[in-house]
């Protein structure tokens, strides 16, 4: 039967893709009328978050600090790209999230499963004002000149959509995208960043993160995770199979204790923690840790070998985004 053998946990953020001195370009954007909530998910202003900063975050901000961090941030996505490569795997389930970029308020699911035999990936579309940092910020998510299709394992996705329709969850499914977007960034930033080499088939799975009234609850991801695992246990191969949490952590208000506490409570193995986590923390950016909530419960048989965490604070509010990544083998 098919096997998980390496689960990857991993922001995303297009913080990745710029060089330290576009962060400043990034918090005129918060500064400017960003919604934002504070470490207790309250939605607050920018001018509460500064009220409220620690006077240190004049050093978290300086150049120095920043070219150090984007530094980290690019060495760890080297070392997951090479894991990935290395764990040679006949298929790659990404737990991702999409936000209006097929999905809307006609049709938000909860849980999406994609069974194409392809997904598509498309050139980034952007209106002719559109600042230079922030089309470079964007572009780690697209295709750099005109298309591509990538290759899903069909008969796995729908192997997993069976499984779990069998273990009571109500799983939505796609076999294409309807919209003219392409795949979201969730799963361009794994096409575009982590596979620079041998291009490994996916499985995209979409939670709604993001989105009231829907969104999973922490304990309901956490039992995915458990029964996708038991999906691919079950699967009639002998597959390598991967699978990968794509987003998070904290964002766009930086919460140094609340992301380390989440990374260690992954670390141990802790059920309870994770499945406790309140549900106003996992609002706006901080929403697609659920991606590493279901991750972590398909994760484990394996034992977290790897993990790096840096906190790109990018204004005196202390807005950024709390960088993880993790591996599993």
């Amino acid at each position: 039967m098919a096997e998980i053998v390496l689960a990857i946990g991993t922001s995303h953020s297009p913080l990745l893709a710029s060089p330290p001195e576009d962060y400043p370009k990034h918090a005129e954007i918060d500064a400017k009328g960003r919604k934002l909530l504070d470490r207790n998910g309250r939605p607050c202003t920018y001018g509460d978050l500064l009220a409220a900063a620690p006077a240190n975050l004049a050093s978290q901000i300086e150049m120095p600090v920043l070219e150090e961090r984007a530094a980290k941030c690019n060495s760890a996505i080297v070392h997951i790209a090479r894991s990935i490569e290395d764990a040679r795997l006949d298929a790659l389930i990404v737990i991702g999230d999409d936000q209006n970029e097929q999905f809307f308020d006609d049709n938000m699911p909860a849980i999406l499963i994609y069974w194409g035999d392809t997904i598509e990936n498309r050139e980034l579309v952007m209106p002719a004002d559109a600042p230079q940092f922030w089309r470079k910020a964007r572009s780690q998510y697209h295709e750099a000149d005109g298309r591509r299709e990538y290759p899903v394992d069909a008969k796995l996705g729908l192997h997993m959509i069976q499984h779990l329709v069998g273990a009571e969850f109500d799983i939505s499914h796609s076999r294409r995208l309807s919209k003219e977007h392409g795949e979201g960034h969730a799963f361009g930033f794994v096409h575009r960043r982590l596979m620079p080499g041998k291009v490994v088939p996916i499985v995209p799975v979409a939670l709604n993160t993001y989105f009231p009234p829907n969104q999973p609850r922490p304990s309901r991801c956490w039992r995915l995770g458990e029964e996708i695992a038991r999906a691919v246990a079950r699967f009639p191969s002998d597959a390598r199979v991967g699978i990968l949490a794509s987003g998070g952590l904290s964002h766009f208000t930086v919460d140094e204790e609340f992301d380390r506490d989440f990374l260690a409570a992954c670390k141990r193995k802790d059920a309870a923690w994770l499945s406790a986590v309140p549900v106003e923390k996992l609002n706006s950016g901080n929403s697609e840790m659920r991606n590493w909530i279901t991750t972590a419960g398909a994760a484990q048989l394996l034992d977290v070998t790897w993990q790096e965490y840096v906190p790109c604070y990018r204004s005196l509010a202390g807005t950024g985004c709390g960088m993880g990544f993790q591996v599993w083998q």
